[in-house]
């Protein structure tokens, strides 16, 4: 089975069978990131181009990296050095991209919906790499691809998801994720940071951490944003990492092989010790590995792999050969 993708904007309107069919592709391309030269033809002459309103590291190299792995040209678009600072809005800034020959827009916005907006605007592809607290679809892809790698399976497992999660666009992409793939999910964080209960269906909900530890097979810690912290949603940071950091003495209540993972960037001693996010349980480093791969998959699934492909273009089965 094949699906053709015009945008990717979120996983709550993704069928588990398109969200697994996305993980295959993006198991063909992981390979390529262990070899010499991390090179492969499939997206030469295309242009990507990534629109960040808000800053961000793995996400935008990531997809630099994607990009220019497949031959493909990138073109970074801060929104601090660019005309927006002198008023251009919105529309004109990316009607402006795609006038210049943009293929492909991946897009940070602080607005929830903006890159809903984007898709309807343009005639060109977009992938949400992330808007305000809703979803950052792509965060959660590869995460999934981290946990079936690691686990093997994801249907049966027991994720508690532990932090802010009323600000966390990571955390509503994994929850439709996890349990679109048949994992059951636990929310767990200080009340004030706990979403309505009608806002997310079908998870569990604790304020205490060590209930929605018990047994679980993988503890995703979230950033705790400081930057949204001013509001007295806390009473302190070291009170939150006395009730809700992730330690080894904590880890203990968890399933033995329990899986940590953490979208970064960490406040280490704050929601994650160190002592964790070092150990064998974490798969952090693996998650931004994965990442490109998952990055990959996508740009050659909008770009590459539909019908509006170049007929130059290889499949993946002749890119791996290509490339070996």
């Amino acid at each position: 089975m094949t699906f053709e993708f015009q945008d990717i904007l979120g996983l709550e309107t993704m069928s588990a069978a398109e969200i697994g069919f996305i993980l295959d592709q993006a198991g063909e391309f992981l390979p390529i990131l262990s070899r010499p030269i991390k090179k492969a033809p499939a997206l030469r002459g295309r242009w990507v181009c990534l629109l960040f309103y808000e800053a961000s590291t793995r996400t935008r190299v990531s997809f630099e990296m994607a990009a220019k792995i497949l031959s493909a040209d990138a073109a970074n678009v801060a929104a601090a050095t660019s005309s927006v600072t002198k008023g251009e809005s919105l529309r004109d800034t990316l009607l402006t991209l795609q006038a210049m020959g943009a293929d492909l827009i991946v897009m940070r916005h602080g607005s929830s919906g903006a890159p809903q907006y984007a898709a309807q605007v343009l005639d060109i592809p977009v992938i949400n790499a992330g808007d305000g607290a809703h979803e950052h679809p792509t965060q959660g892809l590869l995460d999934l691809f981290t946990l079936r790698r690691e686990k093997g399976h994801i249907a049966g497992l027991t994720v508690a998801i532990v932090g802010d999660i009323l600000h966390s666009r990571v955390a509503r992409s994994n929850l439709w994720g996890l349990t679109k793939l048949g994992a059951t999910v636990r929310l767990v964080g200080p009340a004030t940071l706990l979403p309505p209960p009608f806002e997310m269906d079908g998870v569990e909900r604790f304020t205490r951490l060590e209930p929605a530890l018990d047994g679980a097979d993988v503890v995703y810690t979230l950033r705790i944003q400081k930057e949204r912290q001013d509001s007295g949603l806390l009473p302190s940071f070291r009170e939150y990492s006395r009730l809700y950091g992730i330690n080894l003495a904590r880890l203990k209540l968890c399933a033995p092989d329990v899986t940590v993972m953490h979208p970064g960037p960490m406040n280490r001693g704050l929601e994650i010790a160190a002592e964790v996010a070092d150990s064998d349980y974490s798969v952090i480093t693996d998650q931004v590995t994965n990442g490109v791969a998952v990055r990959m998959a996508l740009t050659y699934l909008l770009l590459g792999g539909t019908s509006a492909a170049p007929k130059e273009s290889a499949d993946i089965g002749a890119l791996q050969a290509a490339t070996r």
